[in-house]
């Protein structure tokens, strides 16, 4: 399997002197080509920064990125508004849609950032929202919701899908029915999927697993027999 991802020395810190924080401490990782990979840990331990910086949010203190054989340390302004368009997907935890839009037109607002995107009448019949596509946000579950900020994500056909506690504000029941989502939508089109939680019990599903603690990557293993989503229990 191809790396697809590969960091080295990711270096990231906040603050000034002696208020400074270091968030991340010279993190090494390969990620594959359409692996699903879990990032474990507990509240602060950097995931989050980690995963803005992989998606180009944020910028390094020190180290290099690489997605795809590009290297995102080296690009800056109309370079990293290409890769988040081109090539990633973000799904967050509150689902940031746009509350003055429909279910649909939430989703079509990404299919415009592209060149060649996924039919959205296909996708928002994939994603069990096509009944709710004339309905607004505040009109629909949680659950639907994240199904459409995941929609949204999936509709320029990224090659990286970065997700970011994506079931945080979920019950348990819809929490699985959206991993298995990810699930499948990380099979059925390749892309390379990274979920960030401080769930253990959602490694399970995850072919690679990593732990950060403090700012230091202290696991990184192959799951070689992955749990079905629909199969977690927490």
């Amino acid at each position: 399997m191809d790396d697809f991802l590969r960091v080295r020395d990711l270096r990231k810190g906040y603050g000034e002197s002696g208020s400074r924080v270091e968030v991340l401490e010279g993190i090494d990782v390969d990620v594959g080509t359409g692996e699903l990979c879990a990032l474990l840990g507990p509240s602060g331990s950097g995931k989050s920064t980690f995963l803005n910086l992989v998606g180009g949010l944020e910028q390094p203190d020190g180290g290099t990125i690489e997605v795809g054989g590009v290297n995102l340390t080296e690009l800056s302004g109309r370079g990293l508004d290409d890769y988040r368009r081109e090539s990633l997907g973000f799904v967050f935890q509150f689902y940031n849609l746009v509350e003055d839009l429909t279910i649909r037109e939430n989703i079509e607002v990404c299919a415009y950032l592209s060149r060649d995107p996924l039919d959205v009448d296909e996708l928002l019949h994939s994603l069990g929202l096509w009944g709710h596509r004339d309905k607004f946000p505040t009109q629909v579950s949680g659950g639907q919701q994240q199904r459409c900020s995941i929609g949204r994500a999936l509709v320029k056909k990224p090659r990286l899908l970065l997700c970011d506690e994506p079931t945080g504000a979920l019950d348990y029941e819809t929490s699985k029915e959206i991993l298995a989502f990810i699930e499948q939508v990380c099979h059925d089109h390749g892309c390379t999927t990274i979920i960030v939680t401080h769930n253990n019990a959602i490694g399970q599903m995850a072919t690679r697993r990593l732990k950060l603690r403090e700012g230091v990557l202290v696991g990184n293993e192959i799951n070689a027999d992955p749990v079905p989503a629909a199969q977690l229990e927490w």
